[in-house]
């Protein structure tokens, strides 16, 4: 099962119109971080199944977060500023064990992060408009294949960015 990743577009159309158009046929799900800067039920919002309020969406229709499950995975969303992300992930990691959540996907910090502790994987894209961390516009899919989780980061024109892809064995 693969699920893509993306926050932080920042009002922009296009990002978002290429790895919808690139990917939608392939994963079983669309998770937005917020910060789109759209409104709930734009166009370019609808394809994402979850999406989640950051500090630059204004519209009251976005959850601050989101838990969803799929097949038997349980995936936790949110922005992330309301978690202090960008000082620790300690607030998350509670979150995370009280949902029971096999995902969890933050953005806010426009740096691409993965992070593996206790069973659950940490996840921030990066962003597709303004990157931090690599100095790349980065989305993500996560691929849960066998015994394995895949972590794949792709940059604006779809290409693997290897150097902070990572793969983490289930077992």
């Amino acid at each position: 099962m693969k699920v893509l990743i993306v926050s932080d577009n920042h009002g922009s159309k296009e990002e978002l119109q290429h790895l919808v158009e690139r990917h939608q046929h392939e994963v079983a799900c669309m998770i937005h971080c917020g910060d789109s800067e759209f409104d709930y039920d734009a166009d370019e919002m609808l394809p994402f199944e979850v999406r989640v309020r950051g500090n630059c969406d204004f519209d009251d229709q976005y959850p601050d977060e989101f838990i969803h499950t799929i097949g038997n995975k349980t995936i936790f969303a949110t922005h992330g500023h309301l978690y202090n992300v960008k000082m620790t992930l300690m607030k998350l990691h509670y979150k995370a064990q009280e949902e029971h959540a096999d995902l969890v996907c933050f953005g806010h910090t426009h740096e691409a992060l993965t992070e593996f502790v206790d069973g659950t994987l940490f996840l921030n894209p990066g962003s597709v408009k303004l990157p931090r961390r690599p100095i790349i516009q980065t989305y993500a899919i996560v691929e849960w294949a066998n015994e394995t989780i895949h972590v794949h980061y792709y940059d604006e024109d779809g290409r693997v960015v290897e150097e902070i892809s990572k793969t983490f064995p289930l077992s």
